[in-house]
């Protein structure tokens, strides 16, 4: 492994990229985004941001769907704990499998299957026979399938660009999730408005024909480095909770994720009871909402590809969540639309340029052997404790109120912060110890 300073144990100074030669704006795009050079992640960059604003469309629709039919936050907050569950239940199963098999096999795979999820929840609902039951059931399978996806796109970003451009690829995969958040919620409350949930739900399940496609032009490369003897499956998922135990840097990410995932994130379930209840807004300004934080982090994730070996890692995660946590608690004070918009841009802002900055720290450390079991671990902890996030959340809301909850989850974020902050110099003297482990 390369050499890392002492003050930073993520090492993101190594690989700094050279610009490439000439002035013109290909070239200072590419210094800027340098993963856009390859052919293969330009088609998945565009096949997936159009899938993603479906997925927003469906995700936004989901959530208005169930407050109108029981007007209850706790049910809301059920919901989207429902659609994340598999994803503590299956992910690492989810990443045996992607270090074992294609992981461009996998994604058609698991995209059609999302297409189909998508289309029968849309017809049901059109059709008026949609309950809260069935839209739990087809949230849970949903679910299910990115519980596999998930890990494998994150894997599958490895195998499309150079070692040393992964920090900025990550960042630009985190920016489809971000730019569709800015179109897709917005577009979500229009479309609600004009034909309803279900059409938004049979939208979403059209856009995946976009990533589709993309997957099968795309031309796969090298396949990654597999195990010369198989282990059993649960042998080879001890192997990588084993491996993610030991390494201290991804230890340490994985552990603060947990908390940031729990009392942090989860504050995107409860948008529809702000719009609602705080600012009296319908599904069209709520969107806003949505399209707020999804901006602020379209332009953490930018900042992140942009500094890639220019800016200490430790400084974006820690300064990132502090502007996260600050500006959310803030935001839960405001009753002036066009500031609580603002506040919540500043969140998103931060919130991505942390969780960009840990994503690609992992992608750049781990073990090629082990990366489809590692970036499950990562992504059960982040998405996973979601559902306890979210029926926290809600429970809070229920009985405190909406604000009153997203403060609690500011406070310990900012807590959490605080520690890892404090922990520094124990992780990076931990982090050159196992260094000079392995090397020997």
């Amino acid at each position: 492994m390369s050499t890392v300073p002492e003050e930073d144990f993520s090492g993101n100074h190594d690989d700094s990229l050279p610009l490439p030669s000439g002035g013109g704006l290909k070239s200072k795009l590419l210094a800027a985004f340098p993963p856009f050079a390859s052919r293969n992640f330009r088609l998945y960059f565009v096949g997936q941001i159009v899938s993603m604003i479906g997925t927003w469309l469906q995700m936004v629709a989901q959530g208005w769907l169930v407050l109108e039919m029981t007007g209850s936050a706790f049910w809301v907050g059920v919901t989207a704990a429902t659609s994340t569950v598999p994803t503590l239940l299956l992910s690492l199963f989810g990443g045996m499998i992607v270090d074992r098999y294609s992981r461009r096999t996998i994604l058609l795979w698991t995209q059609a299957l999302s297409m189909m999820l998508a289309l029968i929840l849309g017809a049901i609902t059109l059709s008026g026979h949609i309950t809260i039951p069935a839209i739990l059931v087809l949230a849970f399978l949903l679910g299910s399938v990115g519980a596999l996806a998930t890990p494998a796109i994150q894997a599958f970003i490895s195998e499309m660009v150079e070692r040393k451009d992964l920090p900025s690829a990550v960042a630009l995969n985190a920016s489809i999730f971000n730019a569709s958040r800015v179109v897709g919620p917005v577009l979500a409350g229009f479309m609600i408005t004009w034909v309803g949930t279900g059409g938004a739900f049979i939208a979403n399940g059209v856009s995946y024909v976009a990533v589709i496609a993309a997957l099968l032009a795309i031309r796969p490369t090298a396949a990654p480095p597999r195990p010369a003897v198989e282990e059993r499956p649960i042998q080879s998922i001890r192997s990588g909770i084993a491996y993610t135990r030991r390494h201290p840097v991804i230890r340490a990410i994985v552990l603060f994720v947990g908390v940031v995932s729990i009392f942090g994130w989860s504050f995107m379930s409860m948008l529809p009871v702000v719009a609602r209840q705080t600012f009296g807004i319908g599904a069209a300004g709520m969107g806003y909402l949505y399209s707020a934080f999804g901006l602020g982090s379209l332009s953490g994730t930018v900042v992140v590809s942009m500094t890639s070996g220019k800016v200490r890692a430790d400084r974006l995660v820690i300064g990132g969540i502090l502007t996260f946590a600050v500006a959310l608690a803030a935001f839960t004070f405001a009753t002036w639309l066009p500031l609580a918009l603002f506040f919540l841009y500043l969140s998103g802002l931060g919130m991505l340029s942390a969780f960009a900055t840990m994503s690609a720290t992992v992608q750049r450390l781990v073990d090629d052997r082990f990366r489809g079991r590692v970036m499950s671990i990562y992504l059960m902890v982040l998405l996973g404790l979601m559902p306890f996030g979210n029926l926290l959340m809600g429970l809070l809301s229920e009985h405190f109120g909406t604000p009153a909850a997203l403060r609690t989850g500011a406070m310990v974020t900012i807590a959490a912060t605080i520690f890892l902050f404090m922990s520094r110099g124990e992780i990076t003297k931990a982090w050159q110890e196992y260094r000079t482990t392995t090397e020997a």
